[in-house]
């Protein structure tokens, strides 16, 4: 059963988040970030031209939730008022976690 146990909590995930309401000139970016780095999650964080925010996240589930735990409540300064997550296979394509230019 600890293997199984052990699986599961170390089970990788990649999350493409959406995020809107109050969220850009606001810190997001900046934030989501450093609650990334803190948890070893890997992946980028922008801002959208309608206003949105835009993450993709990859690393253990556990650590993965703890960052869209952050993007629901967002910095002091923000308010969400959607999130929209769309879970995937997880890559491993990234090294680690940036705040990347608008597309």
């Amino acid at each position: 059963m600890q293997n199984y146990d052990a699986k599961c909590q170390a089970l990788k995930v990649r999350a493409h988040v959406y995020v809107s309401g109050r969220v850009q000139g606001v810190f997001f970016r900046v934030e989501t970030r450093d609650i990334a780095i803190q948890h070893e999650v890997t992946g980028w964080v922008r801002n959208l031209p309608d206003g949105r925010v835009e993450a993709l996240l990859e690393g253990e589930k556990q650590d993965v939730d703890e960052v869209i735990g952050f993007c629901k409540r967002g910095p002091s300064a923000a308010y969400v008022d959607t999130l929209d997550v769309t879970w995937q296979n997880y890559t491993g394509e990234f090294s680690e976690f940036r705040v990347a230019h608008r597309t």
